[in-house]
C-alpha cells in the first residue's frame, strides 16, 4: 500500500514538472517567436501552449481522477478526462486556424527570419521538452506515459526547426518557415482529429476499439447451460475502463451450483477481452424478460 501511495504522489510530482517546464518556455516561445519572426516557432509555440493546458488538467485530473465512487458519480469521476481532451481539441483546432491564416500568405510574401535566434530556440526546446518527456517516461501510470509520448513527439518537431535554422543560416531560404509552419499544423490537426473522433465515439458510449461484441455473444453462448443472450451492451468509460451488461438466458433445469459455474465462465471471458466490469444477469428460458424482444436499450 506504502509503494502504491508513493507512485501515486510520482505521478502527480513527474506531471507537475512537466507542466511548469512547459509553460515557461512557452512564455519564450512566444516572445522568441516575434523576435525572430518566425512563423512556424509561434505555431509551435501555440501547440506547446495547448500541451501546457493539457498538463494543467492531467495534473488536476490526475488528484481528481482518485475520487472515490459516490452518490452522485456512480462510476467514479474518471471521465473528467474526456472533459479535458474535448477543450484541448477544440483549443488546438481554433488555434490551428488562426496560425493557417497567418503562415499561408507568407508562401506568396515571406518575410524576414532571424535563423540564429531559432537555432538557439530550438537547442531549448529540445532540451526542455526531453528533460519533460524523460522524467514523465519514468512514471507507471498510463496517463503519464502518454504524455511522455506528446512530449517526444515536441522534441521531434524541434529537432525539424533546428534543422531549418541550420539550413537558412548558409542559404537563407525565407520560404521555409511558413511551410514547416503549416506541416505543423496540418500534423496537429490530424492528431486532434484522431482523438477527438475516439473522444466522441467513447462519449456516445460507442464499443470500444478492438472488442468485437459478436465475439462476446459467440465466446458466451459455448457455455454450457447457455441457450440465448440479449440486452448485451458494450462502451468504455474513459477508454481505459471498459464496462459490459448482458442478461444471459439459460435452461429451466440449470440449477443454482450450475448457474454459479456458468457466472464464473462468463467473467473470465469477459476479463480476458479488456472489460474490467460486468453486470450479468442470468434468466430461465420462462422467464419473462420484456426486453427480449423489445431492446430499445
Amino acid at each position: 500500500m506504502k509503494n502504491l501511495s508513493s507512485n501515486k504522489v510520482d505521478s502527480v510530482s513527474n506531471i507537475r514538472l512537466a507542466f511548469f517546464l512547459n509553460l515557461g518556455f512557452v512564455i519564450i516561445e512566444i516572445i522568441g517567436g516575434l523576435w525572430t519572426n518566425s512563423i512556424a516557432i509561434i505555431s509551435d509555440a501555440l501547440h506547446d501552449l495547448g500541451d501546457s493546458f493539457s498538463l494543467g488538467l492531467s495534473w488536476g485530473l490526475e488528484k481528481y481522477s482518485r475520487k472515490k465512487r459516490d452518490g452522485r458519480y456512480s462510476f467514479g469521476y474518471g471521465r473528467y478526462s474526456l472533459l479535458a481532451a474535448l477543450i484541448n481539441g477544440l483549443i488546438l483546432m481554433a488555434g490551428s486556424v488562426y496560425i493557417l491564416s497567418e503562415a499561408v500568405p507568407r508562401l506568396f510574401k515571406p518575410e524576414q527570419i532571424n535563423a540564429r535566434g531559432m537555432l538557439l530556440l530550438a537547442v531549448g526546446g529540445i532540451v526542455v521538452n526531453g528533460i519533460a518527456a524523460f522524467r514523465v517516461k519514468k512514471g507507471k501510470s498510463l496517463n503519464e506515459r502518454i504524455i511522455a509520448l506528446h512530449l517526444f513527439e515536441d522534441v521531434l518537431g524541434w529537432l525539424a526547426v533546428l534543422i531549418v535554422s541550420i539550413v537558412m543560416i548558409f542559404k537563407y531560404i525565407p520560404l521555409l518557415d511558413p511551410i514547416l509552419s503549416i506541416l505543423f499544423i496540418v500534423y496537429i490537426v490530424y492528431k486532434v482529429i484522431i482523438n477527438l473522433k475516439k473522444t466522441f465515439s467513447i462519449l456516445l458510449q460507442a464499443v470500444p476499439e478492438g472488442i468485437s461484441i459478436d465475439e462476446v455473444e459467440e465466446k458466451l453462448l459455448k457455455i454450457e447451460n447457455v441457450v440465448n443472450l440479449h440486452h448485451i451492451h458494450v462502451w468504455s468509460m474513459d477508454s481505459l475502463n471498459n464496462v459490459l451488461t448482458a442478461h444471459i438466458v439459460v435452461k429451466d433445469n440449470t440449477t443454482s451450483g450450475e448457474i454459479k459455474e456458468i457466472k464464473r465462465k462468463a467473467k473470465e471471458i469477459i476479463e480476458s477481452i479488456n472489460i474490467n466490469h460486468s453486470t450479468i444477469e442470468i434468466e430461465h428460458e420462462s422467464d419473462l424478460c420484456k426486453m427480449r424482444d423489445n431492446e430499445c436499450f
